[in-house]
């Protein structure tokens, strides 16, 4: 079955480290979303800031080398229903210079380093921790950015890997907007070309999850359709769209078949907790770069984004 009411995307997710956060969220137990008043300078000083906690007092003396999608990017979750013309701050460093073989070291220094100044855990999988390449998810208190440590595979019969810092800020609203706005203007998104083999790939992963899902599509939302992101590492096309309100169970079920099928599918998976609670199944598609995520929403209903390389193989057919 082929989804017919395409959605704008929501998500622009990293193409090497996959996580989702939930970004400016609700109170624990209030309905008054959290009014961040950082500007993009104070984020990016406070994610920096935070990299280098990491790093101060490793055994090893790391190269921090940036890397990952532009700086400054679109909010990425925005199930507290505010602005939706938020920015965020992500910055991705890594960690070079040092044996492949103390990769699991440092990831595991950077976590130590973290919980000292009393950061928490987003997760806490002892399995992830426990293996050769571990893995971190941590934010901070009370200003609520959320990093992540991690090990890439670099030679698995070996143990060696690379480590990588991840830190990405709240959502803030840009330079001259008020909190009274609410809403992104449609005209302002970039229709890809109906041709477009990226647009193909982007509509048809989509309706591959709809069809995992078995759960109906929401009436169309402002500022919701496909879209093309342009930046200095090239360009994607978005496309995001949620289902209906659903009850808790109904929801649950959906969650577990979607990720049923992209292991099916032969996705690298990823069941990432929230600090609300929300379950988020993250899915990256190795032979194109494709990224798809299905998040439950504090609204009741599952948003899906889907994000793939304009230059990607025209192979996901509608």
């Amino acid at each position: 079955m082929t989804l017919r009411r395409a959605f704008q995307a929501a998500a622009l997710l990293a193409a090497t480290a996959v996580m989702v956060t939930a970004c400016g969220a609700q109170q624990d137990g209030g309905e008054t979303p959290k009014q961040v008043t950082m500007n993009e300078q104070q984020a990016m000083d406070r994610a920096e800031e935070i990299v280098h906690q990491a790093v101060e007092g490793m055994s090893l003396d790391p190269t921090l080398e940036r890397t990952g999608p532009e700086t400054v990017g679109p909010c990425i979750a925005r199930d507290d229903h505010g602005p939706d013309d938020r920015l965020q701050v992500t910055l991705f460093y890594k960690l070079t210079g040092v044996p492949g073989s103390e990769a699991k070291s440092l990831v595991l220094q950077a976590r130590d380093a973290w919980l000292k100044r009393g950061y928490k855990y987003n997760s806490s999988d002892k399995e992830d921790m426990s293996g050769p390449f571990p893995w971190v998810s941590m934010r901070t208190e009370p200003d609520d950015f959320w990093m992540e440590g991690i090990t890439g595979v670099l030679d698995r019969a070996k143990g060696e890997g690379l480590a990588t810092l991840k830190v990405r800020s709240p959502c803030f609203l840009p330079p001259g907007k008020s909190s009274g706005s609410t809403a992104a203007d449609p005209a302002a998104l970039e229709e890809p070309q109906v041709g477009d083999p990226a647009r193909h790939r982007a509509l048809g992963h989509s309706s591959r999850v709809y069809d995992a899902l078995r759960v109906g599509s929401a009436p169309t939302q402002p500022g919701e359709g496909l879209s093309v992101v342009r930046d200095e590492f090239g360009t994607s096309v978005h496309h995001a769209w949620s289902t209906e309100p659903l009850p808790e169970d109904v929801r649950v079920r959906a969650l577990v078949r979607a990720q049923a099928y992209f292991q099916r599918a032969g996705w690298i998976v990823r069941h990432v907790p929230t600090r609300e609670g929300t379950p988020v199944v993250v899915a990256r598609y190795p032979e194109e770069g494709t990224i798809a995520q299905v998040a439950a929403s504090t609204t009741g209903a599952v948003r899906v984004a889907v994000t793939t390389p304009a230059n990607g193989p025209a192979s996901a057919g509608v």
